[in-house]
């Protein structure tokens, strides 16, 4: 197993209010907001079962989910937190650098169905620095993990279509990266589609059984959710 002594954990969030805005046309804004606490508790859960992970740390400036982290004992930066995926990722990257940190996965706030043991795999796979390991979307366009050593060792820019770019920025650097494909990890929720295939996969998490208290199904008569509250 490849050392992690010191590799550190970033998870981007934005404000609650912007949660899931490309679900807004199917779900109302209180839908939205739960759901994103939901996954992101997820996802913070699944980090702190990682053996060898330094720390773990979220980008925001929302101080539901600054409370929520710091709950968890959990990091957070809130440079360039309103400027982006990327430019909160690549601020984080620029922090770990300063304090001589050995390098950073990052995942999005969105994938609750990962679990440690794939993040586990994942690691596993990341050589000793110089090195860049990838995780794409389910729909191979989008980057759903990255790990680098050191944490900026490749420029990123994070986007719908940002898996095939990372690729060819590694390489750039003369680094050939080593690509990790995971069902769990890959699945993250953008769109009603994949709120649905998350849905039909019924994996355990505090996401799946918020849908459920919800009554949201594959086949749910989305409409009927303006009608709804969502604590």
């Amino acid at each position: 197993m490849t050392a992690r002594r010191d590799l550190w954990a970033v998870v981007p969030v934005k404000q609650l209010a912007e949660a899931k805005h490309r679900l807004s046309r199917a779900f109302p804004p209180a839908f939205r907001r739960a759901l994103a606490i939901e996954m992101l508790e997820d996802v913070l859960a699944a980090l702190s079962g990682v053996s060898g992970l330094a720390g773990i740390a979220v980008v925001t400036i929302d101080p539901e989910m600054q409370r929520m982290a710091r709950q968890r004992n959990v990091r957070v930066f809130a440079d360039d937190a309103t400027s982006g995926h990327t430019a909160g990722v690549t601020a984080a990257a620029r922090v770990l650098v300063a304090e001589g940190r050995e390098g950073m996965l990052t995942v999005p706030g969105d994938i609750p169905g990962v679990t440690a043991a794939e993040i586990e795999a994942l690691l596993d796979q990341h050589g000793p620095s110089p090195a860049f390991t990838i995780a794409p979307a389910h729909d191979g366009r989008g980057s759903n993990a990255v790990v680098l050593s050191p944490a900026d060792l490749v420029p990123l820019a994070f986007g719908n279509d940002s898996f095939l770019p990372h690729l060819t920025a590694a390489r750039a650097k003369g680094i050939e990266p080593r690509v990790v494909r995971l069902e769990r990890l890959g699945l993250d929720i953008d769109t009603p589609e994949d709120l649905a295939a998350f849905v039909e996969k019924n994996w355990p998490s505090r996401t799946t059984e918020f849908l459920k208290r919800a009554g949201v199904t594959p086949h749910l008569d989305r409409a009927a959710l303006s009608e709804r509250h969502y604590g």
